[in-house]
């Protein structure tokens, strides 16, 4: 696998879409990965992912050429760098709500002088085929993104500081915090009109600011039609999804 190859094809203007794991299974997320996705994300805020899962899983994403990415929990910083240590290409932070948060997240994820990533990128450099330090610290600020999860209405208020943030590469939307949120915890409809007004401003406010943005679907439709509304990283549904639709046509066939 070329290195930072998801980088190079969003700061080239490319539309990437990627799918989501949750289930703490690296052959899971090859096997996805083989059919095609350029990228795939581990899910370790919401998922079942322990370190050595996330360790075996970022390597058989490599092995399938595919860039791995890590959702950290909510405000772990100390974990961003090591999951980029591991190997993985981009780390999705949550609840980025201040360009407080924005500058400690965009600070543990890069080298000085952007910021103050510790050295030790043994195993990233490894499967990367590195073996010159200075190759991957030359190439790592720009090479490893870093997406700021807006899903909360302090969030948004503080959109456009967020994304100037020096350091922070993406805007990527939670839609469900977002609209959890939004409507004050009575509904989970990501395309109620107060949330679509939001995902429209978030969207902008990426795009002037010249960063990248991104956001979760559930479905392949829903992705297409964002990505028409200029979203340009773009995951898709689960792991865990894609198994219980599966399990279930099967089942249902089987019944007719």
């Amino acid at each position: 696998m070329t290195a930072f190859t998801l980088a190079r094809a969003l700061r080239a203007g490319d539309t990437v879409y990627s799918s989501w794991c949750t289930l703490a299974s690296a052959v899971a997320a090859e096997t996805i990965a083989r059919e095609g996705f350029p990228a795939v994300v581990i899910d370790q805020q919401h998922g079942l992912w322990d370190t050595a899962a996330i360790v075996a899983a970022v390597g058989a994403l490599h092995h399938a050429g595919s860039t791995p990415l890590v959702r950290v929990p909510v405000g772990d910083f100390a974990f961003v760098s090591r999951a980029l240590d591991f190997g993985a290409e981009a780390i999705i932070a949550p609840m980025i709500n201040t360009e407080r948060d924005a500058r400690q997240f965009a600070a543990v994820a890069k080298y000085p002088p952007l910021g103050e990533r510790s050295w030790g990128p043994q195993r990233a450099m490894a499967l990367q085929g590195k073996s010159v330090t200075t190759d991957y610290l030359r190439e790592a600020n720009d090479g490893t993104l870093t997406l700021a999860m807006i899903e909360t209405p302090t969030a948004l208020g503080n959109v456009e500081a967020i994304a100037a943030t020096p350091g922070i590469d993406a805007l990527f939307i939670g839609p469900y915090d977002l609209s959890t949120a939004l409507s004050g915890g009575t509904a989970q409809d990501v395309q109620a009109a107060e949330v679509e007004r939001a995902i429209d401003r978030i969207c902008q406010a990426a795009t002037k600011a010249g960063k990248i943005p991104g956001i979760y679907c559930s479905n392949t439709e829903r992705a297409l039609v964002l990505a028409k509304r200029g979203f340009r990283f773009i995951t898709i549904g689960s792991d865990l999804g894609m198994l219980r639709d599966s399990a279930a046509a099967q089942l249902k066939a089987l019944k007719s």
